[in-house]
């Protein structure tokens, strides 16, 4: 797999080049689904310096051109990931948290028909499949 550049991705979308955007981008890339405390973690071990509100702000701004994807799965914190404008769903383990990618099964947008849009011009439906990862099932109770 190739290295993405991740400086002509910013360019790409007209945003400026700087060195937290490029290690929060390079974070994300590398830890896909990570929590915002991990992506500081990550990106500090690219760039010591950056500060916690530098990478706040790097993920608002590059969630905002469509760089990132942020996911919310009930119950947990937003977390991040570098895969965008595919219509993929994710995977949630009920038990330990971890979150997978799953493709769409029907490929188009939006993937799924409202019985009633009420007046809605749907364009997008967000997918997260819920239950037990592997590792999680193969545990002795």
């Amino acid at each position: 797999m190739t290295t993405p550049d991740f400086q002509q991705q910013l360019r790409d979308v007209a945003l400026r080049v700087t060195r937290p955007r490029l290690a929060v981008l390079e974070a994300v890339h590398d830890h896909p689904h990570a929590d915002t405390e991990r992506l500081i973690s990550a990106a500090r071990a690219l760039l010591p310096e950056v500060s916690h509100q530098a990478v706040y702000d790097s993920l608002h701004t590059l969630t905002q051109a469509g760089l990132v994807r942020s996911i919310k799965p009930a119950g947990s914190v937003a977390r991040y990931e570098t895969r965008t404008g595919d219509n993929h769903h994710h995977v949630v383990c009920r038990s330990c948290g971890v979150i997978a990618d799953v493709d769409c099964a029907v490929g188009h947008v939006p993937c799924l028909t409202a019985s009633d849009p009420h007046g809605f011009v749907i364009d997008e439906a967000e997918v997260i499949y819920w239950g037990l990862c592997p590792d999680c099932t193969s545990r002795p109770l």
